[in-house]
């Protein structure tokens, strides 16, 4: 084994740091040949590099990708001068903050000038001033787990770095500050958002004293942007854990700061499930929609998931009979995710999507509750996967994983409805175009049919004949011409 990462004085011998830092080897052999290159160039214009924070986190917990950071002496106009020849690409959009993109073969990798920022504890923009020692770069940086470097030079990755502790906290899966976790995140209160996404990405605990601050400290996460808040919510629901980044944020009043809606929906009690209250019946259907994914993450039906029941708390009713209902949850719901989702700044792909799903997910109770094999007209199906549209495969998921009564009965009787709806879908699909549903006849065959020129009623016309569609399924264009005649005698005005 290469001894080049496992000779520093200041890494402990433990087997179980050996088999890390083993580990962090055999990953970095992969990125060997980009290495030594730019080892070379950094070594022959006489300036030190570092591959540095997640990527040597990563590293050692086996999980290194494409994207590579590294820290540097060299500034970055020199970076430029240097990096320009070797290069595939460059990208100076983070020049400001001493940063450059490299694009290198299937590899993207960010160089910044060592850091010895200040923060003025009021924004989060850092009085950026460029240093001269890895260790003040180090001692900046967010968390001990993120605190270590690997000198690289022209023979590939050196000596490693560790002066704050990291492989510690890797090897125990613990999320701490270099400094006093206060100061860490008064310098930039998007830390406390980050240490709930590193606990769904890496599956890590987090330190009590960083607990403590969270829950102090929560408030100044209103000084972050709307879209840096969403980059991270985002990137905790992908993880492989969201479920533990989310009960950390509500747990610790982040939530209440960035996600307020998921934490309102404790003690409101689930009128089907009774032995849990709606939150961690809502981060159950999540773990089990997540479950039911087939084709990687899916951030669509994630957030759908998680967000399906936000409208039970405003919603619930005591009834006479001593129970509780939540009648239209699903249309108040739908109402909230999308208010939320735009406070984010998300696309309005994304809002309709999500937003949509949420109102889409209850409906298919009215089919498990009915009775007999007929339990919906095909007309109700026709609209069931109308509405869906291109959602329908996710509000299948989203459907099942609502499920979580412990009664196996229920359970199965509920999944075997689901089945005989999906199968009523497919056997309906066979015989028509049931993903797009239109009328049989066409905007411009409507006009010279009604000799009438383009405008509203062409719309009315166009939407009675949808409407007919989704009830009686595909019409000869003989009974479409019949039925649009009728209609269109039978309205009291006709006037253009």
């Amino acid at each position: 084994m290469d001894p080049l990462l496992l000779g520093c004085p200041n890494v402990a011998g433990s087997g179980a740091d050996a088999e890390l830092l083993a580990a962090a080897q055999v990953a970095l052999n992969r990125h060997g040949d980009v290495l030594r290159e730019l080892g070379r160039v950094f070594a022959d214009a006489g300036h030190e590099l570092f591959l540095v924070g997640g990527s040597v986190r990563d590293a050692l917990l086996g999980r290194l990708g494409n994207d590579l950071d590294f820290t540097t002496d060299a500034r970055p106009e020199q970076l430029q001068a240097m990096l320009r020849g070797w290069a595939d690409a460059l990208w100076d959009t983070g020049i400001e903050f001493g940063t450059i993109g490299v694009g290198k073969g299937d590899d993207r990798l960010e160089i910044t000038t060592f850091r010895a920022d200040t923060y003025d504890q009021v924004s989060r923009n850092p009085e950026v001033r460029f240093g001269d020692r890895l260790e003040d770069d180090l001692v900046r940086r967010d968390f001990t787990s993120n605190a270590m470097a690997v000198r690289i030079t022209a023979d590939g990755p050196g000596e490693f770095h560790d002066p704050l502790g990291g492989l510690a906290a890797v090897q125990a899966k613990v999320l701490d500050t270099p400094a006093a976790p206060e100061i860490s995140f008064g310098d930039d209160p998007l830390r406390m958002l980050r240490a709930a996404r590193f606990v769904s990405q890496l599956e890590f605990t987090v330190a009590p004293r960083v607990v403590e601050a969270l829950v102090e400290m929560a408030p100044q996460l209103q000084r972050i942007s709307a879209e840096r808040v969403a980059a991270e919510l985002d990137k905790l629901l992908l993880g492989a854990d969201p479920v533990a980044g989310i009960d950390l944020m509500v747990q610790t009043g982040l939530g209440d700061v960035v996600l307020p809606e998921v934490g309102g929906m404790r003690m409101a009690i689930d009128e089907h499930h009774q032995h849990k209250d709606v939150y961690w019946h809502s981060l159950t259907v999540l773990r089990q929609a997540i479950d039911l994914e087939s084709d990687g993450p899916d951030l669509v039906l994630r957030w759908a998931a998680l967000l399906h029941d936000i409208g039970k708390p405003s919603t619930r009713r005591h009834e006479a009979d001593g129970g509780v209902s939540f009648h239209h949850h699903e249309v108040v719901g739908a109402k909230m995710a999308r208010k939320r989702m735009r406070a984010l700044k998300y696309s309005k792909q994304m809002i309709d999507d999500v937003s949509q799903l949420v109102y889409l997910h209850l409906r298919f109770h009215g089919y498990a509750d009915g009775k007999g094999a007929g339990r919906w007209s095909d007309s109700a199906v026709r609209r069931y996967v109308t509405d869906a549209g291109p959602l329908l495969p996710r509000l299948h998921k989203l459907v099942r994983a609502d499920c979580t009564t412990r009664n196996k009965r229920r359970a199965a009787r509920l999944q075997a409805a689901y089945d005989d709806l999906e199968a009523r879908i497919a056997e309906l699909a066979a015989k028509e175009d049931l993903a797009r549903v239109r009328p049989d006849l066409d905007g411009n065959e409507i006009m010279r049919l009604l000799d009438i020129p383009a405008g509203p009623q062409v719309g009315e016309a166009w939407r009675y004949l949808k409407e007919l569609r989704l009830d009686r399924g595909p019409l000869s264009h003989d009974e479409a011409v019949e039925e649009l005649t009728k209609w269109w005698n039978a309205r009291g005005d006709q006037t253009v």
